[in-house]
């Protein structure tokens, strides 16, 4: 698309400043929204939006299902989301001078996809996630020789201990976790960076002794060169400058300096998972197994809402859909392990009383063979 319709560039600009200040979204968002009307624009050959009709909107939609970029059509979760977003601006165009005589919140309406295309972009797929042994065996596969090797190995550990997101984890000052309380302190105010800038205190979980060393031990090892409360948790390596003044990382020492983004935690785990012979599972996933790992160990109705407070959201709901949506093989274990022949089962109380008979048993049958 070469052309340029300047009118419907000075309404864009107001409409980014409304999503932006009146509707709170953030730059990413904000981006996604330009694109898709950068399309319809593209479909329309930069015509004026207020000739924006019903007849256009389904055209675009059959136009939109059938584009093809790099030999592929777009997937029915895009084709819903470019519909949603242009719903957004052409409801806006409504409200606006110059717009609203020509454009009906009727109209607009038929930028809408069909109920089964909406179904099928928002059905939850399951996904793969690593299991325990898994982690265990990454984190030990790393020699901790530096600096770099220890705090790889620690965050490998703290992903899966923590279940926090990996902007989260990027951005999380020392000060923000308490050690000595397992308390980690998500806190938007100090920098760190979670969803939807939301304050989220976690604690940790001690799903293994092993991992859980590796985190203290990086802990102390920041805290005995000097790291202050505001020093990222797990800072870059070092960067020096070299001949040219170019800069580049040692492979042995960090240094107090947040990384920018998530793509050097991912490249770490790629990176640590190839050097092991492992496959390669995304920061995220560890997150997943997280949640399985403590879902798993929940006894009542109470646990899982502590559990789902402790990984950051709201309701339970999000917990279970969201994370807790078995792959096929992991559903099949489940079924096939239940129990249904209707017996009662025994509670953690009756299980120790039973244990503590048996106990006596054997005491008074060792005092009546000693009499």
């Amino acid at each position: 698309m070469t052309k340029v319709n300047f009118k419907n560039e000075v309404v864009k600009r107001k409409f980014f400043k409304w999503l932006k200040e009146a509707n709170g979204r953030c730059n990413s968002t904000v981006n996604s929204i330009e694109k898709a009307i950068l399309i319809y624009e593209d479909f329309t050959n930069v015509a004026d939006f207020a000739t924006f009709n019903s007849r256009k909107a389904i055209e675009f939609k059959k136009w939109l299902q059938k584009r093809s970029i790099k030999g592929k059509t777009i997937s029915t979760t895009t084709y819903c989301t470019y519909l949603r977003y242009l719903h957004t601006f052409f409801l806006w165009l409504t409200w606006q001078p110059g717009y609203k005589s020509k454009i009906t919140i009727d109209t607009v309406d038929y930028l809408k996809p069909l109920e089964k295309e909406k179904r099928i972009a928002t059905q939850y797929i399951p996904r793969s996630f690593p299991a325990l042994e898994y982690v265990i065996k990454l984190a030990g596969s790393i020699d901790a020789r530096t600096e770099i090797d220890k705090r790889d190995r620690a965050m490998i550990s703290f992903a899966l201990l923590s279940g926090m997101r990996d902007q989260a984890i990027v951005s999380l000052p020392l000060g923000c976790f308490d050690e000595n309380n397992l308390i980690i302190d998500q806190n938007p105010k100090l920098g760190v960076q979670t969803k939807f800038s939301k304050h989220i205190p976690t604690t940790l979980f001690k799903f293994n002794e092993k991992l859980f060393g590796y985190v203290t031990e990086w802990v102390k090892l920041l805290k005995s060169k000097g790291y202050g409360s505001q020093d990222p948790l797990f800072p870059r390596a070092k960067a020096d400058q070299g001949k040219d003044d170019l800069s580049f990382e040692t492979a042995s020492e960090v240094e107090p300096v947040f990384w920018q983004g998530t793509g050097r935690i991912r490249g770490i785990f790629k990176n640590r998972s190839q050097e092991a012979g492992l496959p390669y599972y995304p920061p995220h996933t560890f997150r997943h197994l997280a949640v399985d790992l403590a879902l798993k160990s929940c006894k009542n109705g109470e646990e899982i809402k502590a559990i789902s407070q402790n990984f950051g959201h709201e309701h339970t709901a999000t917990t279970l859909f969201s994370y807790a949506n078995y792959p096929p093989p992991r559903l099949s274990e489940i079924i096939k392990n239940m129990d249904f022949s209707g017996r009662p089962r025994e509670t953690l109380e009756e299980k120790v009383d039973e244990l503590l008979k048996e106990f006596k048993k054997r005491d008074n049958a060792c005092l009546d063979s000693n009499v």
